[in-house]
Formats: C-alpha cells, sequence, structure tokens
C-alpha cells in the first residue's frame, strides 16, 4: 500500500521546488483576473480534512469566515501560496505535504505527525494592506511586483519612481518619471501620500496604492492638475532606485551641525512657499539631530541656536496648523534654552489665546510688553484678552441670572417638566459664540511686528539669530 506523501492527487503543483508538495485543483472557477497580493487581508470559507476523509476543522460549520494577512506567515505555507493564486469567488483544493504544512511534529491532537492534508477553500474577498500610521485606511497598498532586499527609502533620502495616477478608471496623471528627495519635494503631483507610499516600498517593488483625499488633493480636489473635490485616486508606482539618507547616529558632531543647518535653511524655504508640514519635517529633524547633544565652546552655541530656532518655528507651523497644544509646548522647550525670549512668550500668548485660556495669554503678552515695553502687537493683545474675559464674565453672570429666573418661576407656578421657549440653553448656552479670535492679530502681522528675528535679551544666548 503507497504511503500517503506517494498518492498521486490530480492539479497544479504550487511549490516553488515542484515537490508536488502543494498541489492545487480548481473545484469552482473564479471571476476576474485579479489576485491577491502579499500583505493583502483575504476572507475565505475552508474545510480541512486527513487524507482518509476524517474533518479537523471547518471555518463553514463555525458559520465564521476566516480573515488573515497573505505572505506574512499567518497561516501554514500551502495557504499562503494556494490563495495567492485564486480569484474572488474561486473554491480550489489544495493538497498540502506536511513540509507546507504541520511538519514532522504535526498539530496534535488532530493532526498527526507528518500528516498530508486537504483543504477546500473558497475566496470571498480581499483587501490591500493598510500603510498609514493610524491604520484609518487612508492608504491602501496591493503589491504588483515584489522588491529587492529589505531596506527602504526614509526622509531626505534621493528617489526615482515611475507612476501613474487615475480616478473612478480614468488616467488623470500618466505614466511619468520623478526624481526628488523626500521631504523637500515641491511637485504639486508629488502629494502626501505619494511620499508616504514611497517610503514603504522596496528597490524595484510596484505597488497600487488607493488613496482617500486626505492624503492625496483634499476636499478641494485641484482644478489645475484636473482632480476633482474629495477624490479617491489610485496611484500605480515602481520605485526605480533611491539613496539612503544618512541617520544622525552615522553622523559626528560637526556634521551633525552642518546638517540640522541645512535642514533649518529648507524649512524657512518650505514655510515660505505655505509647505508647512514639509517645513515641520525638516525643523523636526533639527531637533533629531541636535536636541540630546551635549556641546561645550562655539559648538554649544551653534546648537543652541538651531535648536532654539527649530523650536520657534516648530511653534509658529503648529499655530497655523491649528495645534495649539503643540505650539505651546514648543515655545516652553525654547523659554528653556531662552528664558527672556520675547517672541516665544508672544507665541505661546496667541496659542493660549486660540484656547481661549485669556488670563494665561495676559500673562505672556504681559512679560512681552515688560521685556519689550515698545510692542505694540503685545499691547493690542492685551486689550483683546481682556475685553473676551469681560465678554465672558458677562455672559456668565446673564447665564446665572436666566438660570436664576427660571428657578424661581418654577417654584411659584410649580411647572418643572417644560422649560420652554425661553430655556436658559436657548438663550444662554446656545448663543455663546465660539469666535473668540475676533480682532487678534493675524500670524503675519505678528512676523510683521517682531520682524524676521528672534528677540533675546543680553547674557541669555547674547546674539540675534535668524530663521
Amino acid at each position: 500500500m503507497a504511503s500517503e506523501t506517494e498518492v498521486a492527487v490530480p492539479g497544479i503543483d504550487l511549490s516553488d521546488e515542484q515537490d508536488g508538495g502543494i498541489i492545487k485543483e480548481i473545484l469552482t472557477e473564479g471571476t476576474g483576473e485579479e489576485r491577491p497580493s502579499k500583505g493583502d487581508k483575504v476572507t475565505v470559507h475552508y474545510v480541512g480534512t486527513l487524507l482518509d476523509g476524517s474533518k479537523f476543522d471547518s471555518s463553514r460549520d463555525r458559520g465564521d469566515k476566516f480573515t488573515f494577512t497573505l505572505g506574512k506567515g499567518e497561516v501554514i505555507k500551502a495557504w499562503d501560496k494556494g490563495v495567492a493564486s485564486m480569484r474572488k469567488g474561486e473554491v480550489a483544493k489544495l493538497t498540502c505535504k506536511a513540509k507546507y504544512a504541520y511538519g514532522e511534529s504535526g498539530s496534535p491532537p488532530k493532526i498527526p505527525p507528518n500528516a498530508t492534508l486537504v483543504f477546500e477553500v473558497e475566496l470571498f474577498s480581499w483587501q490591500g494592506e493598510d500603510i498609514t500610521k493610524s491604520k484609518d485606511g487612508g492608504i491602501i497598498r496591493s503589491l504588483v511586483q515584489e522588491g529587492s532586499g529589505y531596506q527602504t527609502p526614509s526622509d531626505f533620502a534621493k528617489v526615482t519612481i515611475k507612476y501613474s495616477a487615475s480616478y473612478n478608471g480614468t488616467v488623470v496623471f500618466a505614466e511619468t518619471t520623478a526624481s526628488f528627495t523626500l521631504g523637500e519635494v515641491e511637485d504639486p503631483k508629488i502629494c502626501s501620500g505619494l511620499e508616504m507610499a514611497v517610503k514603504k516600498m522596496k528597490e524595484k517593488e510596484r505597488s497600487k496604492f488607493t488613496m482617500a483625499p486626505a492624503y492625496a488633493f483634499g476636499k478641494e480636489g485641484s482644478e489645475t492638475l484636473g482632480i476633482p473635490p474629495d477624490a479617491i485616486l489610485v496611484f500605480d508606482v515602481e520605485l526605480q532606485s533611491f539613496e539612503k539618507a544618512k541617520k544622525a547616529y552615522e553622523m559626528d558632531t560637526p556634521e551633525k551641525l552642518d546638517q540640522a543647518q541645512i535642514r533649518k535653511e529648507k524649512g524657512t524655504e518650505l514655510f515660505k512657499k505655505g509647505l508647512l508640514e514639509k517645513a515641520k519635517l525638516n525643523y523636526s529633524t533639527v531637533l533629531d539631530y541636535l536636541d540630546g547633544e551635549t556641546l561645550e565652546g562655539e559648538e554649544k552655541e551653534k546648537r543652541d541656536a538651531l535648536v532654539l530656532m527649530a523650536r520657534m518655528n516648530l511653534a509658529l507651523c503648529e499655530l497655523k496648523l491649528g495645534d495649539n497644544a503643540k505650539a505651546i509646548e514648543h515655545c516652553n522647550e525654547a523659554l528653556q534654552l531662552s528664558e527672556n525670549n520675547a517672541k516665544a512668550y508672544f507665541r505661546r500668548g496667541q496659542a493660549h489665546l486660540n484656547r481661549k485660556d485669556y488670563d494665561l495669554a495676559i500673562k505672556d503678552y504681559e512679560k512681552v510688553v515688560s521685556l519689550e515695553p515698545e510692542n505694540k502687537a503685545a499691547k493690542n493683545h492685551i486689550i483683546v484678552c481682556r475685553k473676551k474675559l469681560q465678554d465672558e464674565h458677562q455672559r456668565e453672570k446673564k447665564l446665572y441670572q436666566n438660570m436664576f429666573s427660571k428657578m424661581t418661576s418654577s417654584a411659584a407656578t410649580k411647572k418643572t417638566e417644560d422649560v420652554g421657549e425661553d430655556s436658559v440653553f436657548k438663550n444662554g448656552v446656545g448663543e455663546w459664540s465660539n469666535d473668540m479670535a475676533a480682532g487678534m492679530m493675524s500670524l503675519d502681522q505678528e512676523e510683521a511686528a517682531f520682524g524676521d528675528v528672534v528677540r533675546e535679551i543680553p547674557g541669555n544666548n547674547g546674539n540675534n539669530h535668524r530663521h
């Protein structure tokens, strides 16, 4: 009697070694020509049996489809190979030798050692790999061609890609080749999502990326580029080559200082063009290079000046982007380096004002005036904050008066269930204005008031430093 490894079964051999280890027989043809790729999440039903027909597992019996990530080793080798060959709706029988299943040890008690297994698998659907940090589904990758090696480009790597883009099946960017530096590119076609995608690719890899508007061209789209509002785009990208950027740990101190200066200057260039996220990346890299460095003499002075500028400019970026909490954090760090830095107090005051923390904002603006008695911008902001506080107190007073009036009226009439048309929530809280920044100086006006120089008090890092 033949051993189970010698049993001949119909079908094609999917094993790389062509050793008969994974035999696939199609029972029901699938539809279309597309097949799932490595990294896709696939959903299947399956029934697993031994060669004698005894069943050891079945998702159908449980009434619960099975989902796994293809090509990541989450299932036996035979499944990674077999399911990758299937089309949507296909039903296939996979006969898997132990080498491609559970090996010499098996999976007791149901699967004996060195067992050949038979799986009937139905492929229902698959979804590409979500490459976003937040896993919000905003960029989905489907691998077309495996790349080589293990390295991927990081920020400031020089890359060359071939790419095209489509919307609803219509080409919007014809195939073209582009070379650029990640984190510096200004080509309007190279959206933030495309940069993120390239940083996930290996050399010679080709993948398709489905991008939500937030990672492509947003709610507005781009009339110039022919992108409609809220467009979901599909980018077809091949990473042809890349040159890695040096990491901080690969640099000595002089090189870190030189590279930090380059990043600071590039950040300011991008900031002036309104490319705030790219400016932030460059300023943040200054901190990556220098924030933990302990230096002496001229190197310390240069390091402190660069870190101070990075903190101040990051605060300005965050103010423009609406993240007041981060702006405050950067100002706090700047004040650790330069305790009498008027501009740091001013920007922190602006963040407090945006957050409606008027008392804290007034303290910061008053500090600015104590350092620069002629600073009209800070004086004007103090007036704005005091007016906001006064308005807030008046609203609170009116709210409490209305509440007391309602309580008195309710007690007199013994009607407690219906607050009526004059409810405190209608005439009080509901009418509060959230436009608390009215009359506040714009950031451009702030730049005009302070100039492009961070103000220093003698004895605190001595020299004035430009952005």
